[in-house]
This record gives C-alpha cells, structure tokens and sequence, in this order.
C-alpha cells in the first residue's frame, strides 16, 4: 500500500523492517517516545552512534543509501507510545539534494506499507518521515513527511534528548545537580580529503574494537535486502584481514579457508559469522582485542565477492568501526569498478600505541594481486568455505 502524507495503516505485532532508502547518503534515526511525546533518556535514541535499544527490540542495519530497523513490535516496553523515525543530511546539505527518498515496512521480504517523500522544495535538513504507534491496542504505521529547521541535534532535542556538546564544562563554584544524561552526536566520515585519523587510547587499554560491513541491493520479491548477497541470490561478499603483530608473524582472518581467527590469543582478530544464508540485515562483523592492541602491528581490512559478478558500485557498501570511547568511523566503498572483485578497505595502524586509522579504498582482481601491492607476502592456493 502506497500511503500520501498524514496517511496510516495497521502493521501487524510481529517482527518488522523500516527501511529508508535514499538517492544519496543519508543519517536515519529512530526514537522511542512515550505518553508526552518525548524520549525519557538517551537510550531512546537509535542512531549509528547506538545502533541498538538497550532491549534489543530496536537495531539499526545498513547505512548511506540503504538504513533499516528491525523491529521486534512484541518485544517494545508497554510504556512506549510511539517510535517515529527521521533522514537528516549533512551540513550545507538540504533533503532536496537526496533527489529520491523513501520509507517502507517490510516483514518476510514483503513491503506491506510505503511512502514517497515529495522532494520539490524540501530545504529543511531534516525530516521527520513516518512513526509507528499505538492505537487501541495495535500497532499502525503514519506516513508523516514533515520538514524540520536544522539538523540532527535539534531534532534529537525536539524529542527531549540532551546533546552532548561535547566540550568540558566550566568550574563549579558550588556542588551541581547531576547532569541529566546526554548523547553525542559525532561521526567521522573516511575520504579521499580525510583518509586518515588517529585514535588514544582511553584509560590503560582499547577496548573492543568491533568493524561492521553492510551493503545492499534489490530482493526477489521487489523489495530490499541488506543480506542479498547470500546463496538464494548468487552472490556472496565477505569481510577479512590481514594481520601481522608485534612478534613478526602474519595471519590472515577470513570464512575462505576456515580462518576465524581468535580474540583472545594471536592475531587477536576474529571473524564473528559469516551469514550465506542471505537472512541476516546486519552484515559482517570482525572484533579486534583492544587490549591485547600492544602486541598487534597492523589490521589490513579488506572485502571480497566470493561468488557471483563482482558489481561494486551497486552495493552501496559501508565499514563501520565502532571503539570503546569514540565515535563511529565510517568509510564508504564508492570508487570499485566491474570485473575487480578485491578491496581493500582500510588499515588499522599501531603508531607507538595509538590506532591510525588509514582510508585505503583500493580494487583488486584478487587475494595474491592485493598481498603484492601491500607486500604482506603470503603463499597462496585455491580455498573453499
């Protein structure tokens, strides 16, 4: 069902997807509201600097051109009246510059409910696009399209979130009232005019060091699926790296050959699944031990189209790293061309005990081709999952 603006629908009270999907990047949120309208705390924001509810009802997956949640409606506190979900674009940016945006409720790969976002003069930066809420006991869905001045810190404060600042605040002359908690905002962004940031460490250790890799295309039934690329659809993409540490030895961590590495002894990098079953929406995810980062030299990210056509330009592909204290950092994989089925992502760099994160977004035709640009100096044979 097609909805116009201010229009609803029931949805059923089962596990759901909202999907955004955009014709240029673009930072979706989530916010769980109660009976006056507001969040009760910063935990009630779902953004890509807390991707997940603290019930876990609500996770965030994807990103760019392609954001969902998944939304387990039976599971949402009964205190919860609404969740409504907004698109803010970068500053300088006004949505009118997405040229397309959508969004959609998905269950079992099926589009149930969607609504088209008049684009023609929208020069607010952010929008409130639809909602989910409670109306005699169900759950329907409104189509909202509503513009909103600024970006998303006031939104964010529209709903009652306190926004950290992220500036240290002046001496108290007397004891001060504890603050009420707040939320940072913060995203780095990878490029080719910032390829490059170093992080401290925060107290004695990192902590864990988690890297997401998500993507999308279209699904069988006309809808969209960040996990398409598993065996229904023929194409398989994986996540790996190269890791060489402090004693001089080098690994290599991948589902291709069976190496998953391992957290807690050398290389201290470990491959957490690899989903080919083309159901999961939340990607690809490698954990690095922050606190064994002393005995690690560097962590060379990489992805890989083990199956199917290599079609990087159509994947929409997004690294996120997500560490202990700092805010996202997110590279996106725009510049690969067909016919090349390797990149090389990033590197994650041990600069005298801080982490130098370098933007590399380099194609390859395969694992040997990459080994002999970075010279990492592996023997290679043909491997099989």
């Amino acid at each position: 069902m097609e909805l116009i603006q201010g229009g609803n629908a029931p949805v059923p009270t089962q596990p759901l997807i909202v999907r955004v999907l955009s014709g240029a990047d673009v930072d979706v949120s989530a916010f769980r509201l109660y009976a006056n309208g507001k969040v009760q705390d910063g935990v009630d924001m779902i953004f890509y600097g807390q991707p997940r509810s603290d019930d876990g009802a609500i996770e965030l997956a994807g990103g760019a051109q392609n954001t969902s949640f998944n939304i387990n409606l039976g599971a949402i506190q009964p205190s919860v009246q609404k969740i409504a979900f907004s698109a803010t674009v970068d500053a300088g940016m006004v949505i009118a510059s997405l040229r397309t945006l959508k969004i959609q409720v998905e269950q079992g790969g099926n589009v149930l409910l969607s609504g088209d976002v008049p684009m023609v003069g929208r020069n607010e930066a952010a929008l409130i696009l639809g909602e989910l809420y409670r109306r005699n006991n169900e759950w329907k869905f409104r189509f909202v399209s509503q513009g909103f001045n600024g970006g998303l810190k006031p939104l964010a404060e529209h709903f009652g979130v306190v926004v950290s600042d992220d500036q240290a605040p002046p001496p108290a002359q007397k004891p001060a009232p504890a603050p009420a908690p707040t939320i940072s905002l913060k995203k780095v962004t990878l490029s080719k005019e910032k390829p490059t940031v170093s992080l401290t460490k925060q107290g004695d250790k990192f902590g864990n060091i988690r890297i997401n890799l998500n993507w999308h295309s279209g699904s069988k039934k006309g809808g969209f699926s960040l996990g398409m690329f598993g065996k229904n659809n023929g194409v398989d993409l994986d996540l790996g790296a190269f890791v060489k540490t402090r004693d001089g030895n080098r690994h290599v961590v991948q589902a291709l050959g069976d190496a998953f590495g391992s957290l807690n002894r050398s290389p201290y990098v470990e491959l957490q699944a690899d989903d080919r079953t083309g159901e999961s929406t939340e990607g690809e995810w490698l954990f690095v031990n922050g606190a064994q980062w002393d005995n690690i030299e560097e962590v060379l990210i990489y992805a890989f189209i083990y199956e199917g056509v290599p079609s990087w330009e159509n994947t929409d592909g997004v690294v996120t790293l997500h560490i202990q204290g700092q805010p996202p950092i997110e590279t996106h994989l725009t510049e690969g061309a067909s016919g090349q089925g390797m990149c090389a992502i990033a590197r994650l760099i041990n600069d005298r005990g801080a982490i130098k994160i370098e933007r590399i977004n380099r194609y390859f035709n395969g694992h040997r081709n990459m080994d002999d640009a970075f010279g990492w100096r592996f023997r290679w044979s043909r491997g099989s999952k």
